[in-house]
Order: structure tokens, then C-alpha cells, then sequence
């Protein structure tokens, strides 16, 4: 109980900004956690069962699919689907209502939720569709029609009705944005328009 007091003390002492990050971040664990425990595990080897029955129909449907990225030890991304399939090939998979994270340094850096995303095994690229939105480690979310993730050293593009928040700070609308690899930094291209709030939000 007095630990439990000690901790909560900490968070109270936490500014709001920090607070509602926190918070955030633990819904996702909480989430990405249950996940685990209720579907079990699907690494980027793809291990999968075949579907038994017809030789020409080659499609497995499954209900919560997990899928992670880990090399040495560091981890790039996890991806969870309410359900999907994979393709005839088995290369790729289509998941629905889905959440996830990016990861830098193994701490997330990315968040991200949408009603349709893909995973391509052999290019490696994760593809968001369908009110998809994004909140970076600073608070700054991302409303768009597509992103499409690459690499950890490649820039994550988001692609169609681009909306940026940064709360108290500024909002901007783009065709396209470009977030860094670290994703610390964005840009926009296309059609833009921006607004900055004057020293509100300011540290």
C-alpha cells in the first residue's frame, strides 16, 4: 500500500502533458498486453496453418493476428488485428481494426490505430488504411487516408486528408506528410495550410 501511495504521489507530481502520455502509452500496453495473452504470437517468419480442404483455396482467416519485428534485440514494431487473412502466397496479411506501435531504442515512439492495415513479409512495409491515426511520443497526432511504414530508417508517409494536431501549439492540413525515421520530425507537402497558436502550449 505505501508503494502504491509513493507511485501515485510521482504521478500526481507528473505536469498534465506528461500525464496524459502516460496514460496513453499504458492503454496501449494494457491493450497490446491482453492481445498477447488472448492470441498468442505471430513473428514475421510467418508460421501459419494451412488451410485443409479444397487444394485451390489457399486462404487462412484467422482472429487476432499479432505481428512483430525483432533483430538483435531491439524491437521495430508490433501490429494487432480483431481478425484477418493472408494471402494465397502467405507474403502478405490483411488485418482489421487495428492497433499497434513503432518502436526507437525499444521504447515506443509511435502509436497507431486503424479500421484496415496490411503487412508485406517480403518487403517488410506495413500499410495503414481507413481512419488511421497516429499520436507521436510528443502528443502530436496524425489523422490520414493511408501511411505506409518501410523501415525504422525510412520515413513513414502519410498519404491523403492529412490532418496534424499538436495540442496548444498548431494544427496543419496537408495532401502528404513525411515523418522522420525517429519519428521526432514531420513535414508536409501538396496543398497545405498551417496555423500556430502564439505562445500557447509553449514550454
Amino acid at each position: 500500500m505505501e508503494n502504491l501511495k509513493k507511485i501515485y504521489k510521482k504521478f500526481k507530481e507528473l505536469d498534465k502533458k506528461k500525464r496524459t502520455y502516460l496514460i496513453a502509452v499504458l492503454g496501449v500496453i494494457l491493450v497490446m498486453a491482453w492481445a498477447f495473452i488472448t492470441a498468442g504470437i505471430i513473428t514475421c517468419n510467418f508460421n501459419r496453418a494451412q488451410l485443409k480442404g479444397n487444394e485451390n483455396e489457399q486462404k487462412v482467416d484467422a482472429v487476432g493476428i499479432i505481428i512483430t519485428e525483432t533483430k538483435d534485440g531491439k524491437k521495430y514494431f508490433e501490429i494487432y488485428g480483431e481478425t484477418g487473412h493472408y494471402s494465397n502466397d502467405h507474403s502478405i496479411a490483411t488485418l482489421y481494426n487495428v492497433i499497434g506501435n513503432f518502436y526507437k531504442d525499444n521504447k515506443v515512439a509511435m502509436s497507431f490505430q486503424s479500421s484496415k492495415g496490411s503487412y508485406n513479409e517480403k518487403t517488410g512495409q506495413i500499410t495503414l488504411y481507413e481512419n488511421t491515426y497516429i499520436v507521436l511520443e510528443d502528443m502530436t497526432s496524425l489523422n490520414t487516408d493511408k501511411l505506409i511504414w518501410s523501415g525504422s530508417d525510412k520515413e513513414t508517409v502519410a498519404d491523403g486528408n492529412v490532418l496534424i494536431k499538436k495540442k496548444g501549439e498548431m494544427i496543419a492540413t496537408a495532401e502528404k506528410g513525411f515523418i522522420s525515421p525517429g519519428y521526432e520530425k514531420f513535414r508536409i507537402t501538396g496543398k497545405t495550410t498551417t496555423k500556430i497558436y502564439e505562445n500557447k502550449g509553449a514550454e
